[in-house]
């Protein structure tokens, strides 16, 4: 038998192709075969039903504590995300106002000391927080004065590693998001009880298509 995908022959698109995430929620749903599989159970005997039905409950208790995790790994990128506002704050007026910081950023940050930011509102901060640094760095850079200024070494340091914190915060927070889409259709205990609370799938971190218009660029 030939290969299904044979990468000497098959089609090849030269232009190649980009990924993106989609932005759709799918619900769970269980058909008449999963009441029909329950009923069955406690047909054979109350034991298996009472068994199933304490499965169900770790089931249901289950997910809250997934949901309890994808929470707490939002909350992390949020802090790393609070992080790079303070250092943008401490280093503003140290480049004598060559970058006017954008109160509605502040504004936005704001909403993390409440301990709850909606997904799209965090995308949208951490990409005003890049286009912040996005125009401080360069008047760093074009002054050598300011750039030898130790605060500002300090704190262009600290981004650096701040934003690679948010890309490993990003990635548990998705790892977790896939934990969570692969067991809402684990059949028939998970994907049963997920029916029945009306779960859906999770959308993981989107990347703006500013971002991946950058991540195309030049750079050096």
């Amino acid at each position: 038998m030939a290969n299904e995908l044979d990468e000497l022959t098959g089609t090849v698109n030269p232009d190649g192709r980009d990924i993106h995430v989609i932005e759709k929620q799918l619900p769970v749903k269980v058909g008449f075969g999963s009441l029909l599989f329950e009923i069955l159970l406690w047909v054979l005997g109350i034991l298996p039903g009472v068994i199933f039905l304490f499965k169900k409950i770790a089931a249901q208790n289950y997910f809250r504590q997934l949901q309890q995790k994808l929470q707490a790994d939002a909350s992390q990128i949020d802090n790393y995300l609070e992080q790079r506002v303070q250092i943008l704050q401490n280093v503003a007026p140290l480049v004598a106002k060559a970058i006017d910081l954008d109160k509605d950023v502040m504004k936005s940050v704001a909403a993390f000391r409440g301990g709850k930011l909606p997904d799209e509102m965090r995308n949208e901060v951490s990409r005003q927080l890049d286009a912040s640094f996005g125009r401080l760095f360069p008047q760093v850079e074009a002054y050598p004065e300011l750039k030898a200024h130790a605060a500002i070494a300090d704190a262009m340091q600290q981004n650096s590693y701040l934003q690679k914190e948010i890309t490993a915060a990003r990635t548990l927070y998705n790892d977790t998001v896939n934990q969570w889409n692969t067991d809402v259709f684990d059949w028939p205990t998970k994907m049963i009880v997920a029916a029945r609370s009306g779960y859906t799938t999770r959308i993981p971190f989107t990347a703006s298509a500013e971002t991946k218009a950058k991540a195309q660029g030049t750079f050096f």
